[in-house]
C-alpha cells in the first residue's frame, strides 16, 4: 500500500511537473480561430481598397477606350483567378504558418523561404501599411471636420502623418487582442464596403437623362497611350486594384477545416472583387464619357458628384475610408504571420515566435510590424516610390510559389489532395508565364526601383546564412 502511494505520489509530482513545464515554455502555436466566412472576408476586404475608386483613371488613360478598360480588367481578374486557384492547391494541402514563406521553404530549401520573409519584412509590408495609413489620411482629410491634418503639428510631422501612426497602432492593438475579434471587425468592414459600392452604383445607374448614357460606352480618349504598352500600364494598375489575393494564405494555419475552407476564401474571394470591380467600372463609364475619366483625379467620386452632388461626392470618400480600414486591418493581420513562422522553424529571432499567454497572438511579430510601419511614416512623405520597390518582388515570388504546385505534385504524387486546381499544369503555367513577363515589363519600365528590390532581396542571402551560423554555433 505504501509502494502504492509511493508510486502514486512520484507519478503525480511528475505530471505536475511536466504541466508546469509546459506553462512555462514559450507557445509557438497558434488556435484555429477563423472560419471560411472570415477567411473570405480577409481576401475581399484586402483587396478591395481604395484601387477601385482611383485606377479607372490610369486604366483608361493607358488604352483609350472602354473596350480596352474591361479587356484589361477581364485579364487581370483571370490572372489573379488563376493565381489564386494554383495558391487554393498549395494551400489545401499545406496549412501553414505563413503562407508562401512555408511554400517556399518546404519546396526550395530554407533560403528561398528566408529571401521571402526578408523581402516582406523589409519592404513589402511596413511599406504597404505605411501607404494605407497615409491614403486613410488623406481620404479623411477630404471632410472639412479633419483639415486640419494637412497642418504641421510639431518637428517636420503633420497632424496627417500623426493620425496614419495613431492608426497604424490602433489596429495592431486590436490584432494584438485577439485575431477572432480582428476578424469579425473585418467581416463587418467588408459586408459595409460591399454595400456602399452596391449603392454607388446604383445612384450612377439610377441616373437618368442628362446624367448618364449607354453611350458613354462607346467615347474614347484620343490622347491614350495605345498599344501593348498601354494594355500593360493598365494591367499593371488593375492587378495593384487586385492585389492581396494571397495574403490569407499567411492565416491557413487559423483557419477551421483549411482543406474547404482555404480554396473557397481564394476563389471565392477574388470572383467576388471581380465582379465588384467590374459593376463599379460600369457605374462610372455609364455617367462620365472616356476623355473625362481620363482626366479625373477620382473618377468614382466625380459620377457621384454629378449624380447627387457634393454629398454624393462624400459618400464615395466614406466608401475609399471603409474600404481602406478593412485593407489596413486584414493586411496587418495576415502580415505578422511571416516572420512569426520564419522564427518558429529557426531561421530568424526567436523572439519574434513568441505567442501572448493571455491572447494566442503573436504579439512581437505585431509590434515589430507596426515599429517598421510608424518609422516610414515619421521619416518619409511620400510612398509610391518605396512601395513600387514591391511590385517588383511580389510578382517574383507569386511566380516562385506558383511553381511549388509542380514540386509538390511530383513529390507527393500518391497523396490525395483535398482540391485540384482545374486545368492543370495550363493554368498555373500560364500563371508564371504572365508574371514573369510583367517582371521583364517592370524591369524595362522601372529598371532603377527594380534593381533595388532585387538588391534587398539579394542581400538576404548574406545575412541567411549569418544567422545561421549564429544559431548554430
Amino acid at each position: 500500500m505504501k509502494n502504492a502511494l509511493y508510486l502514486g505520489s512520484v507519478e503525480s509530482f511528475h505530471v505536475y511537473a511536466t504541466l508546469r513545464e509546459l506553462m512555462q515554455k514559450p507557445r509557438s502555436e497558434l488556435p484555429r480561430v477563423l472560419n471560411a466566412s472570415h477567411a473570405t472576408s480577409i481576401v475581399v476586404g484586402i483587396i478591395i481598397g481604395s484601387g477601385i475608386f482611383l485606377v479607372p483613371r490610369e486604366m483608361m488613360a493607358a488604352v483609350g477606350s472602354s473596350r480596352g478598360v474591361y479587356a484589361v480588367w477581364i485579364v487581370g481578374g483571370l490572372l489573379s483567378l488563376f493565381g489564386a486557384m494554383t495558391y487554393a492547391e498549395i494551400a489545401a494541402a499545406h496549412p501553414r504558418y505563413g503562407g508562401e514563406y512555408a511554400f517556399l521553404r518546404e519546396a526550395y530549401g530554407d533560403l528561398a523561404g528566408f529571401l521571402y520573409m526578408w523581402t516582406q519584412i523589409t519592404v513589402a509590408k511596413p511599406s504597404s501599411l505605411a501607404t494605407i495609413a497615409a491614403g486613410l489620411a488623406r481620404v479623411l482629410g477630404t471632410f472639412a471636420i479633419f483639415n486640419f491634418f494637412s497642418h504641421p503639428a510639431f518637428a517636420h510631422l503633420s497632424w496627417g502623418q500623426v493620425f496614419a501612426i495613431v492608426v497604424t497602432w490602433l489596429i495592431a492593438g486590436l490584432n494584438i487582442i485577439g485575431t477572432r475579434k480582428s476578424a469579425n471587425v473585418q467581416l463587418m468592414l467588408t459586408w459595409l464596403k460591399g454595400l456602399l459600392i452596391l449603392v454607388i452604383a446604383g445612384f450612377c445607374f439610377g441616373a437618368a437623362g442628362q446624367h448618364g448614357s449607354w453611350h458613354n460606352f462607346a467615347t474614347d480618349f484620343a490622347g491614350a497611350r495605345g498599344g501593348f504598352t498601354g494594355f500593360m500600364i493598365a494591367l499593371v494598375a488593375a492587378l495593384w486594384a487586385y492585389d492581396g489575393w494571397s495574403d490569407v494564405v499567411t492565416m491557413a494555419g487559423e483557419v477551421e477545416r483549411p482543406q474547404r475552407s482555404m480554396p473557397l476564401a481564394l476563389v471565392g474571394g477574388v470572383a467576388i472583387v471581380g465582379a465588384l470591380y467590374m459593376l463599379t467600372n460600369a457605374a462610372i463609364q455609364y455617367v462620365l464619357p472616356a476623355t473625362t475619366i481620363a482626366m479625373a483625379d477620382r473618377p468614382a467620386a466625380d459620377a457621384m458628384r454629378v449624380v447627387a452632388g457634393q454629398w454624393g461626392d462624400k459618400l464615395v470618400s466614406i466608401g475609399m475610408a471603409v474600404s481602406i480600414c478593412a485593407t489596413f486591418v486584414g493586411s496587418s493581420l495576415s502580415g505578422a504571420r511571416v516572420p512569426f513562422a520564419a522564427a518558429r522553424d529557426g531561421l530568424f529571432f526567436k523572439q519574434l515566435a513568441h505567442v501572448s499567454r493571455r491572447f494566442q497572438t503573436p504579439s512581437t511579430a505585431l509590434i515589430l510590424q507596426a515599429v517598421l510601419s510608424s518609422l516610414l511614416l515619421l521619416f518619409i512623405g511620400r510612398f509610391q516610390a518605396l512601395f513600387s520597390l514591391a511590385i517588383f518582388s511580389e510578382w517574383l515570388f507569386y511566380a516562385l510559389t506558383a511553381s511549388t504546385i509542380f514540386v509538390f505534385r511530383r513529390r507527393e504524387s500518391s497523396a490525395s489532395r483535398p482540391y485540384n486546381i482545374w486545368g492543370y499544369p495550363l493554368l498555373p503555367a500560364f500563371f508564371i508565364l504572365a508574371a514573369v513577363v510583367l517582371l521583364v515589363f517592370s524591369f524595362a519600365d522601372q529598371p532603377r526601383n527594380s534593381l533595388i528590390g532585387t538588391g534587398i532581396i539579394l542581400l538576404g542571402i548574406p545575412l541567411h546564412f549569418l544567422l545561421r551560423q549564429c544559431h548554430s554555433s
